[in-house]
């Protein structure tokens, strides 16, 4: 078939599971691609700022070649970095925030892959040194990180586990996690993002981190709800759907513990240790359109403007709140 090239370096495993689970058929790859491709002119008010095949092809990946769906997600990809234009600035690996948070562990990335082929992310929450790294510079290193390894063919077909870790995440960590930076999230990952997750695990989870769990329901979908797993502390129901061979010992498995730096590393190259500013940088994300020049930018670092979200009835109201950011705590002791 003429358009298999987009498939190059695929086992021919991945290309039979490509075609099962997502109806991917090498044969009419391109018209597909194509029709995604001509949804764009409907959708003036977004800058599309890439359009090549192989990157319509992950959202349709995505989405098992519904294109309306994957044209939907395509779009929302775009909307959400022009509506967040302070998030992907500098959405690079050395941005300093980004590296702090990437050297701190944020996200930890096995080397290898599951029994199905997908790559395991792991966080673990109580490493979150809130006098060190903002929640927003930590998404903002799981989307780079996201970002890099969606480049992987295997894994836009395979996807993604995560894994968080909330032991010792303590009750004044958890306060800081408002309805409004959850939902930034939520958005980034769930609706704006070409990836397929596999399943979110919770282990050791407090009764407040549960609390909040349950304050965010709303605003997932069905298919992501499906996919959370809370396992507490009962490692046996991880092992069933994570074999043990696949995981660091942190989470019951056979592998050494995990070493923070691991993927910090891989991103940030050798000098990924060395805190001051350096030139290296092993990936500068094409998809943003860089406004003022990097000088201006580093002299007024501004406050990040959005319009806050507050959590009402299970519902969303938007507020613009302009500069204020919303610190009304998500889980007041009464």
């Amino acid at each position: 078939a003429e358009m298999t090239h987009l498939q190059a370096g695929l086992s021919p495993e991945t290309i039979e599971k490509a075609r099962l689970e997502l109806n991917e058929n090498p044969d009419i790859l391109h018209q597909d691609i194509q029709q995604v491709r001509d949804m764009i002119i409907t959708r003036p008010d977004i800058g599309f700022l890439r359009t090549d095949d192989a990157f319509i092809l992950r959202f349709l990946r995505a989405r098992k070649f519904h294109q309306m769906e994957a044209f939907r997600l395509l779009a929302q990809y775009f909307q959400y970095r022009q509506l967040n234009l302070d998030m992907f600035k500098n959405f690079k690996a050395d941005d300093p925030g980004i590296k702090r948070a990437l050297t701190d562990g944020f996200p930890g990335v096995l080397e290898n892959r599951d029994h199905c082929g997908r790559k395991i992310l792991l966080l673990f929450a109580a490493n979150w040194d809130q006098s060190r790294n903002s929640f927003i510079d930590i998404l903002r290193a799981i989307l780079l990180s996201l970002e890099v390894l969606i480049e992987d063919q295997e894994l836009q077909i395979n996807g993604f586990i995560l894994i968080i870790d909330w032991s010792n995440f303590s009750f004044k960590q958890a306060s800081k996690l408002t309805p409004s930076i959850l939902k930034l999230a939520i958005e980034g990952l769930q609706d704006s993002f070409p990836a397929r997750f596999g399943g979110v695990h919770f282990v050791n989870q407090p009764w407040y981190i549960h609390a909040l769990y349950t304050l965010i329901k709303p605003f997932l979908k069905d298919k992501t709800r499906k996919r959370i797993f809370l396992h507490g502390n009962n490692l046996n129901s991880l092992h069933q759907l994570i074999h043990p061979e696949c995981l660091p010992s942190e989470f019951g498995g056979t592998l050494p513990p995990y070493d923070m730096g691991t993927w910090a590393r891989t991103l940030l190259g050798p000098d990924y240790s060395d805190e001051n500013e350096y030139t290296h940088t092993s990936y500068n994300a094409m998809h943003v359109k860089h406004t003022s020049s990097n000088l201006e930018r580093e002299a007024s670092p501004k406050p990040m403007k959005r319009s806050q979200s507050v959590v009402e009835a299970g519902t969303l109201k938007h507020e613009d709140q302009g500069e204020s950011e919303n610190t009304q705590p998500l889980l007041a002791l009464d």
